[in-house]
């Protein structure tokens, strides 16, 4: 096992190896939906934040009258959004997941899925948005919003604004953590299905502790955090504030949604541990088929119908980007729904109501990062490729790989965001129909555009969160094993964790 390790290990820095000393392409200005800063409505330093990620920033507020005022439009869709989030989490994956394991551990999956959604949500408020979205460095940022500190400020009775995209345009900042509290945590959540039915409660518990700690929350930061639109306004004012931002942002990394920050982040994670704990008792030998496709697929709704304010949500406003990530999350799900049935079709001779479920999550996961990005033909062949490609994936690579991930969280969450962050790069080009790059200084679509340099960005960003969240987490589990032992006692996996880890069961008879 250990040799296997190694060599995914070394195989893992290798790629992002080659993706960092590729030339990045040349850009003038960052990406226009991937920013977000922080403005008070006093004379103080305003915090910054963005919508794939936010930032903190400095940006002085010189009179209160002229503050930028929420729009109540604006407000109300990111409210919507940030429930339509929670849905897809609570219940749309937890159902999706418990459906597809075996009747004795359905409720063990989803009490996973609902505790661990609940701890990640008490951690972003105490430590993680700040640590998140506020400035530090390249790789991590610091405490000013520790405890949701300064957002409130009851001496001067005035609450802290988050900018969107567009320059003077605000929502109410606690909107924002809220929105992005969830993203950190369906992130974590995702990583339960690869492997279900073996793992310790406790275990996963502090697995998730750390891995949110040091494995989500600087890659959130490397790729989503910068200080926001408002202070740029020449073309040193934007090397300044580009300068404050993570690591990839600075290098031009475009990711709408999460691709990166967390699909493949998470599926890094869920396979690393699938390598880790160990297969299954009897994989391969006994039947171990979905015990209720009926939930899978409810869940799977709930899925398509939350990711709609999980995509077109990053947009921060009710406007024109957020229109688009709609037309594009619905077009690219139903292709890639559409290819993956036809592909099993013709491959295993019917199509199935796992195959339909797991291709529309496939086209979700890969539409992610290009959604505000991409024109709609653009989504429609990033779903279509996401679908055969993420069939290969839960069928070819994982014979490949053997490792157990029970829920092929890699083979869709992991094959779909590497294959939707790399389109990106190309379906992103104005020539293709796609956004661009928006340029602050000028206040407009910038001119330069090379698909090759942003597919090289884009690869480098996937080689990046790759090494970075294979190593957090074997680092993560090797300590949790060592403390309390990740698997259960093969008599209680046998049993069933439904009985054995929470003394109740999903069915009586």
């Amino acid at each position: 096992m250990n040799k296997t390790i190694t060599k995914w290990l070394a195989g893992l820095a290798v790629l992002c190896a080659i993706g960092g000393v590729l030339p990045a392409s040349a850009q003038d200005a960052p990406k226009a939906d991937t920013t977000a800063a922080i403005v008070t409505p006093v004379e103080a330093p305003a915090t910054a934040a963005v919508t794939p990620a936010p930032t903190t920033a400095s940006v002085a507020a010189p009179a209160a009258a002229t503050a930028p005022v929420p729009h109540k439009g604006d407000t109300a869709w990111m409210f919507i959004a940030t429930v339509l989030v929670i849905l897809m989490t609570i219940p749309g994956l937890a159902l999706f997941y418990g459906g597809l394991v075996r009747t004795k551990n359905m409720l063990s999956v989803l009490m996973q899925v609902f505790v661990v959604f609940a701890l990640i949500i008490v951690l972003w408020c105490i430590y993680g948005y700040s640590v998140a979205f506020t400035p530090g460095n390249a790789v991590i940022g610091g405490f000013d919003r520790a405890l949701l500190n300064g957002i409130w400020d009851p001496a001067k009775g005035a609450f802290a604004y988050a900018a969107t995209f567009s320059k003077g345009v605000v929502i109410p900042e606690f909107i924002y953590v809220a929105f992005q509290g969830t993203f950190a945590a369906i992130t974590c959540c995702l990583i339960v299905g690869a492997f279900a039915e073996r793992i310790k409660f406790a275990a996963l518990l502090a697995f998730m502790v750390l891995w949110f700690t040091f494995g989500y929350l600087p890659i959130a930061h490397m790729v989503w955090f910068w200080t926001g639109p408002d202070a740029i306004t020449d073309a040193a004012s934007l090397a300044t504030e580009t300068a404050k931002a993570g690591w990839l942002f600075q290098k031009g990394a475009l990711d709408f949604a999460g691709g990166t920050v967390v699909h493949i982040n998470a599926a890094v994670a869920g396979l690393m541990g699938a390598i880790l704990i160990g297969k299954r008792v009897g994989y391969g030998r006994e039947a171990m088929a979905p015990h209720s496709l009926t939930m899978t697929m409810i869940g799977a709704s709930l899925l398509w119908v939350g990711w709609f304010g999980f995509n077109a949500g990053s947009a921060l406003e009710a406007g024109d980007i957020a229109a688009l990530a709609f037309i594009n999350t619905l077009l690219a799900t139903a292709c890639a729904t559409l290819s993956w049935v036809l592909g099993e079709w013709v491959t295993k001779g019917k199509p199935s109501m796992l195959g339909a479920a797991s291709g529309a999550v496939a086209g979700l996961v890969a539409i992610t990062p290009a959604a505000g990005f991409v024109g709609p033909m653009g989504g429609l062949v990033i779903g279509l490729l996401a679908g055969i490609i993420c069939l290969w994936g839960v069928n070819g690579l994982k014979r490949l790989i053997g490792a157990d991930d029970s829920l092929d969280v890699f083979g869709v969450h992991g094959v779909g965001g590497i294959v939707g962050a790399l389109l990106t790069g190309v379906f992103a080009a104005p020539a293709l129909g796609g956004q661009g790059i928006f340029d602050y200084v000028a206040n407009k679509a910038s001119a330069d555009y090379s698909i090759g340099g942003q597919v090289i960005t884009q690869l480098t960003a996937v080689g990046t969160t790759i090494l970075w969240s294979a190593v957090v987490s074997f680092i993560a589990y090797k300590l949790v094993d060592l403390v309390i032992g990740l698997r259960v006692p093969e008599e209680e996996e046998r049993e069933g964790l439904d009985i054995t880890s929470h003394g109740e069961s999903a069915y009586h008879s």
